[in-house]
């Protein structure tokens, strides 16, 4: 067994005595070598006579023909680091071996490295113990009064225990931590771990263990089988030693006391006390970088380099620091290290505009008053407000009311959200009293380009003359706003599709009701297709647009998509709009919209009165999304009964399902020329109302009916706003109503 032991202690005793006779601080002077093998020596480390502290001392020696590598003592010198007081040094690894050719002998190679009366100390930050092998025991131990001792067990039976080894844990490879202040080890084989057996079962013969910088190893489990670590040149590993000025003093205050060894020799240096062994290091003071250890070593650094400063700031580099500027108008803040509004500035400011505005208020209040003025009118003859007048004077007796935007406002109470009635894609709807204790409800309608405001002022005239029972009223209008409002008749009572769909449909409504409220709608529709002049096309009918009023009667509302009908027939939209589920599928190909659009939209309606279901589902499979497909695929089958709610089947004649799913049926059909006109659609559900009733049968189902909407069954789910009982029927009993429902603005 060999043991090698390196005294780095014993190599720097010449280099102490010879320091002796030299004086305590020796300063590098220009002759001194700054460089090794690529390595930058700094100072208190130097090369050569009088270039470095007592202890410091490193030689350049040749390795090969014309290379050269520094050295501290026997070890290879790596890097030296001021800053962090630190060095990395190639250590000797120690080998146990099984010689198979030498009658199976146990040969050993370690190694011990004392660094006790040195400046050097092992860092127990950046080392670890680490041993490699199967059926390995190692120990490493401090002989030194500290008496420390530790071991490391490394084992594995076969190779497929090392597959997946991607860490030193135990098999096959383990670390273990050292003490701070060391100084010394010695390594050590445990015999009774015998690698004979596991050299046989080819697992390689021999154990190795170091000392060694944990975050240069990577365990590979061909370290197992290698015997390259045996020799000498590349069986070493980094190691990390902790370094500082260590003469005799544990202490800053103590050091300084000493002007003739006092090692900060920098001005702007400042002293450090040592994290690993007793003694000092010295660090360039805040703003200054350099070597401590060297007169006049640590200048002033740039900071601007690293761009402290916050983003839109500007560094400016001082003697020992730097200053943060900001823009004009913003401070700089340095806790938070932010450019934060100047509040003296900006207070500064804002008094002498305050004056300035204080002394010129009155002409500005006079100017901006002429200017609403001026703007009001441009929005009204924009909207068309002059044709309006004209026509109104004369044609004596329309009734129709300009309104003006105070009105409105006071009306909504400045538009308060508790007055929201509905939103939509063309506005919002507001609850309004105006004068004469009116309830109506008042539309903000979207933003329109310029094309429809100049439309606008006509619309209005139109939809202003009708005058039929099954569409909603519209009572006025306000134009001077940038974006027009209308004023329409209050209808209490909720929408179709809440009475279908939503938390009205526990009412449990007939369906000889719905078929009626189904039937006013088309009665309403066709006087727009048929009677209007010119005709006007809805453009998104659905049954969130049909509202009920209080005597559950169809009105047809929400002109907002709403057009005249064109003249020229190849005039196009420019853009689709309407609701998913009820839009006419030639109208998004052609993108133009005609009345069998609205007889398109108007057959997903009947859908909804026979079925009970929502046009379109999107949450169910992709096929039985739309209910239109879904009907129509079933009348290709001849299987409407798989659509049908159950409550229908056997309750309603064979005939009167029959023939509202065929109407249903030619309003969907894909070619528009070939769907029917509402007018034709108004007479069929006339007809199918009809059908199958006697005529003293027709009377007592439409009392029965009656009955039913206006005496409020104990299941209703109507929302009844505090303070307001309904409007009386006929009957003179109460209607429950419904004044928050979405509607108008559907």
């Amino acid at each position: 067994m060999k043991v090698r032991s390196v005294h780095l202690g014993l190599v720097g005793l010449l280099l102490v005595l010879a320091a002796q006779e030299a004086p305590a601080i020796a300063v590098p002077g220009p002759q001194c070598q700054k460089q090794c093998g690529g390595v930058d020596i700094h100072y208190p480390f130097g090369i050569g006579d009088n270039c470095s502290r007592s202890g410091f001392n490193v030689s350049c020696q040749e390795v090969q023909d014309g290379v050269y590598k520094p050295f501290l003592g026997d070890f290879e010198l790596l890097n030296i680091s001021l800053i962090h007081g630190t060095i990395r040094e190639l250590n000797h690894i120690s080998t146990y071996c099984y010689n198979s050719s030498d009658g199976g002998f146990m040969s050993s190679s370690t190694w011990s490295f004392d660094a006790s009366n040195t400046p050097f100390r092992f860092s127990d930050v950046h080392n670890k113990f680490t041993v490699i092998g199967c059926n390995t025991l190692a120990y490493i131990v401090d002989n030194t009064d500290k008496g420390y001792q530790s071991g490391c067990v490394s084992t594995c039976q076969n190779l497929s225990d090392l597959a997946d080894a991607s860490s030193c844990s135990g098999l096959g490879c383990c670390q273990t931590d050292i003490p701070k202040g060391m100084g010394f080890y010695n390594v050590s084989f445990d015999r009774g771990f015998d690698t004979s057996q596991i050299s046989r079962l080819g697992l390689g013969g021999c154990s190795y263990a170091v000392l060694m910088e944990a975050a240069e190893f990577n365990f590979s489990t061909t370290y197992i089988n290698t015997t390259d670590f045996n020799d000498t040149k590349i069986g070493r590993a980094p190691v990390v030693m902790d370094w500082a000025i260590r003469e005799g003093t544990s202490s800053c205050e103590v050091a300084k006391r000493d002007d003739s060894t006092y090692a900060c020799l920098s001005s702007n240096s400042k002293c450090v006390v040592s994290p690993n062994g007793p003694g000092y290091l010295c660090n360039c003071s805040n703003g200054y970088e350099g070597n401590p250890y060297l007169p006049d070593g640590c200048h002033d650094a740039d900071e601007c380099k690293n761009s402290p400063c916050p983003s839109g700031g500007a560094c400016h580099n001082t003697v020992g620091g730097y200053r943060c500027s900001c823009p004009v108008g913003r401070k700089f803040n340095q806790r938070s290290n932010t450019c934060d509004p100047d509040t003296t500035l900006i207070t500064g400011v804002a008094i002498g505009f305050f004056l300035v505005v204080i002394f010129s208020s009155f002409g500005y209040m006079i100017l901006q008053k002429r200017k609403l003025n001026q703007v009001k009118q441009e929005h009204f003859r924009q909207h068309g407000g002059m044709i309006l007048f004209e026509r109104m004077r004369s044609e004596k007796g329309l009734a129709f009311t300009v309104f003006s935007e105070a009105e409105l406002v006071k009306a909504t109470d400045n538009y308060d959200k508790s007055r929201i009635i509905g939103k939509g894609g063309h506005g919002t709807v507001y609850k309004g009293i105006v004068k004469g204790n009116m309830h109506v409800a008042i539309k903000r309608c979207a933003l329109i380009d310029e094309r429809q405001k100049k439309e606008f002022g006509q619309e209005m005239l139109i939809l202003s003359q009708i005058n039929h029972k099954n569409i909603v009223k519209l009572e006025g209008c306000c134009l001077e706003v940038e974006v027009p409002m209308l004023v329409y008749e209050f209808i209490p009572n909720g929408t179709l599709y809440e009475l279908i769909h939503g938390k009205n449909q526990a009412l449990q409504i007939p369906f000889s009701t719905l078929l009626r409220i189904a039937h006013e709608a088309a009665e309403g529709l066709n006087f727009l297709h048929s009677y209007a002049s010119p005709p006007i096309i809805h453009g998104d009918v659905k049954s969130a647009n049909i509202l009920l009023d209080s005597n559950y009667m169809a009105k047809v509302s929400d002109f907002g998509a709403s057009v005249l009908a064109p003249s020229d027939k190849e005039q196009y939209v420019t853009m689709v709009q309407g609701t998913c589920g009820y839009l006419d599928p030639e109208y998004m190909q052609t993108c133009q919209l005609t009345e069998k659009s609205d007889v398109y939209s108007f057959g997903v309606i009947l859908l909804e009165v026979l079925t009970g279901q929502e046009p379109l589902k999107l949450d169910g499979p992709e096929k039985q999304r739309s209910l239109s497909s879904n009907f129509l695929s079933a009348m290709k089958e001849n299987n409407l009964n798989a659509i049908l709610p159950s409550h229908m089947k056997g309750q309603e004649s064979n005939e009167l399902i029959r023939g509202l799913a065929e109407l249903a049926k030619q309003c969907l059909d894909m070619c528009g020329s070939n769907r029917p006109l509402m007018k034709e659609i108004a007479d069929e559900l006339g007809r199918l109302r009809k059908l199958s009733l006697h005529p003293w049968v027709q009377i007592n189902a439409e009392m029965i009916e009656t009955q039913s909407l206006l005496s409020g069954t104990p299941t209703a789910s109507f929302e009844i706003e505090a303070g307001t009982t309904g409007y009386p029927t006929q009957e003179g009993e109460n209607l429950p109503m419904n004044p928050r429902s979405s509607y108008y603005a559907r």
